[in-house]
C-alpha cells in the first residue's frame, strides 16, 4: 500500500473566478482531510493603465477607491470561501500585488508550502498564445506538487 504525503499547508489561488470556486473544494478537502492550514491567496495585478489613473486623482480619492476595492475583496473572501470553513483557526487570508505567477511561487516559497492548488481558465487558440496561463506558468516553475482543477462546467466564463 502507498504512504500518501500529507499536505499540512495547502495553497489555493484564487482570482474569484468560477474557475477558483471550482478548485476552491478541492483545496479545502485537501486541508481538512490531512488537518493541514489552508491558505487563500489573492494576487492583485499590476497593470499600466492604474498609474494613468494615479496621476489624475487626488490622493483622497485614490484612498477612497483603494478602501472600496478592499472591502469588496474582503466580502468575496468571505461569501466564497470563509463561509464555509467552520474552524476559522486552520485557514489564512493572504493578498499581494504583482505579478500572480511569481507572487504565488514566492509565497509557496517563503511559507514552505507542501502543494498549491489552483484553477485553471482553459484558454487555447490566439487567446493562450498572447495572455498565457498562470497555471501552466506556476507548473513549469513550481519545486513543489501543483493541481490544477478545471472547471467542470466548459460553458462558464471564468
Amino acid at each position: 500500500m502507498i504512504d500518501y504525503p500529507k499536505y499540512k499547508k495547502v495553497l489555493f489561488c484564487t482570482d474569484f473566478s468560477k474557475n477558483s470556486d471550482c478548485a476552491f473544494d478541492y483545496a479545502f478537502g485537501i486541508a481538512k482531510r490531512d488537518e493541514g492550514m489552508l491558505y487563500i491567496f489573492h494576487v492583485i495585478p499590476v497593470t499600466p493603465q492604474q498609474y494613468r489613473f494615479e496621476r489624475h486623482l487626488t490622493k483622497k480619492k485614490l484612498e477612497q477607491i483603494k478602501a472600496t476595492l478592499d472591502e469588496d475583496r474582503a466580502r468575496m473572501f468571505d461569501e466564497k470561501y470563509l463561509c464555509h470553513i467552520k474552524d476559522k483557526t486552520k485557514v489564512k487570508v493572504v493578498t499581494t500585488t504583482g505579478t500572480e505567477d511569481e507572487k504565488i511561487l514566492e509565497f509557496a516559497e517563503k511559507e514552505k508550502m507542501d502543494i498549491i492548488v489552483l484553477g485553471t481558465h482553459g484558454r487555447t487558440g490566439i487567446e493562450h498564445v498572447f495572455l498565457g496561463s498562470v497555471a501552466e506558468r506556476v507548473i513549469r516553475r513550481s519545486p513543489i506538487p501543483v493541481f490544477v482543477i478545471p472547471c467542470k462546467d466548459k460553458n462558464v466564463p471564468g
